[in-house]
């Protein structure tokens, strides 16, 4: 199964005049058909930055969505940074023209319609609020910044494109809680558990204060996840470490 990742853009949102709110729905509108997210990367209004990141996920099999930046205003980067990282001419879209037209009528002319500028070979995504279009292109998906408009056409490509992955593999999540331990106390256990379920992933996640304590866990495919889980309550309780389930 490819990787899914996402990239979110904007100054607005490395400088804190927005709070981002792309990371968590994407996660739950992934979760929702049994996918999951491997990666996510914030990156300002730059183009050389646009395009160094663009390059670098086009040439990986991943699939990925990108948020903000595909408007008009000369603030937005996202279109022409694609198009540079595919090496490929920005071209006006006949599909992405009617659609403005449909909406905009005569106010589509003259700025509105730059919206409809795209990578030569890109397809549209529908936007079911303002029908300016978002754009596809070798898995990359390229939808606004704005989240009523990003979020239904994120669920639109993956219910149209995707549905052949949807709930491939069981993956579940088991932790416990490990009382008065310190993470240098547990990582020989960590390790042996790593080594012995690659296909999981481990993790530990400490909380500092009077009731100190580690939740200690792994997820990943079901079977191995039990498996996974029985070993670490047994390690723990054999270094002599209160625990309970989390």
């Amino acid at each position: 199964m490819s990787n899914i990742g996402i990239y979110i853009i904007g100054d607005e949102i490395l400088s804190g005049k927005r709070e981002d709110k792309h990371l968590s729905n994407a996660i739950q509108i992934l979760k929702l058909r049994g996918l999951s997210l491997a990666w996510a990367e914030y990156l300002g209004d730059d183009p050389t930055k646009l395009v160094e990141s663009f390059k670098r996920s086009l040439a990986t099999a991943d699939i990925v969505f990108s948020f903000g930046g595909i408007g008009a205003t000369p603030d937005d980067f996202t279109r022409q940074a694609a198009a540079v990282a595919l090496d490929m001419p920005i071209e006006r879209h006949a599909g992405a023209v009617a659609e403005i037209e449909a909406q905009f009528g005569e106010g589509a002319y003259p700025k509105r319609v730059l919206m409809a500028d795209f990578p030569r070979g890109a397809a549209l995504i529908p936007n079911p609020v303002n029908r300016c279009a978002g754009f596809s292109i070798h898995a990359h998906y390229f939808l606004p910044g704005f989240p009523k408009m990003a979020w239904p056409m994120m669920e639109w490509v993956l219910d149209t494109h995707y549905q052949h992955l949807f709930n491939q593999i069981t993956f579940i999540e088991k932790a416990i809680n490990v009382y008065d331990a310190g993470e240098s106390q547990l990582i020989d256990l960590m390790n042996e558990i790593v080594v012995k379920y690659p296909d999981t992933k481990l993790f530990s996640l400490p909380k500092i204060g009077p009731n100190r304590k580690i939740e200690l866990g792994i997820k990943g495919q079901e079977h191995d996840v039990l498996l996974a889980i029985a070993d670490i309550k047994a390690g723990v309780t054999s270094l002599g470490f209160i625990w309970d389930d989390f």
